[in-house]
């Protein structure tokens, strides 16, 4: 958490912070929230979370990078049966294997591998986020349209999105709730 990725001092936050060494694949459990960790592929390393509560759970995948000819079992193992799973879309597969401008090696997937896994790994609802920059909102709007078309119960991930874990079904769109808990994406 230091410049230029975190530009601001930890002494200025208005909290007492308390910070611990975890251990890839170590299991946290805080009362009744069950944190679980696997690594991910990403240049310089990267890991994902799988945080469960009261039958719940949400899968959370950043910075990563798909296998080319097989699903990564470190990212199945932490979305299996999640009632979301927030995976890394930086692009399409036609940017990420373009001839011109390959992003293959960059550390970050597509939506069309999210969709490969939230299917392999019975998700119950597809949160695709890590937008690249220079994708405009037109073009997440074709993304998102592409999306649900192969995985129903998808969404492209905008800033202030909140996902209601506690409604009737998770595996359908989130509905307003008095009692929810919000992971923010």
């Amino acid at each position: 958490m230091l410049h230029p990725n975190f530009p601001v001092p930890l002494q200025i936050m208005g909290a007492d912070l308390t910070f611990c060494d975890l251990e890839v694949g170590e299991t946290v459990e805080i009362d009744d929230i069950v944190v679980k960790n696997a690594l991910l592929n990403h240049p310089g390393e990267a890991v994902g979370y799988r945080v469960e509560w009261r039958g719940h759970a949400a899968a959370y995948i950043s910075d990563t990078e798909h296998f080319p000819d097989r699903l990564d079992k470190n990212v199945l193992w932490l979305c299996q049966d999640a009632d979301v799973m927030i995976y890394d879309a930086t692009y399409t597969d036609e940017e990420y294997n373009s001839e011109r401008s390959s992003k293959v090696g960059w550390g970050h997937s597509t939506w069309q591998e999210a969709v490969k896994v939230a299917k392999a790994a019975n998700v119950g609802r597809l949160i695709i986020f890590h937008h690249d920059p220079l994708h405009n909102d037109e073009f997440m709007d074709r993304v998102k349209e592409n999306t649900a078309k192969q995985f129903a119960n998808s969404e492209v991930a905008w800033e202030g999105l909140e996902i209601d874990l506690l409604a009737p079904s998770s595996r359908l769109p989130a509905l307003e709730s008095s009692s929810e808990i919000k992971v923010s994406a």
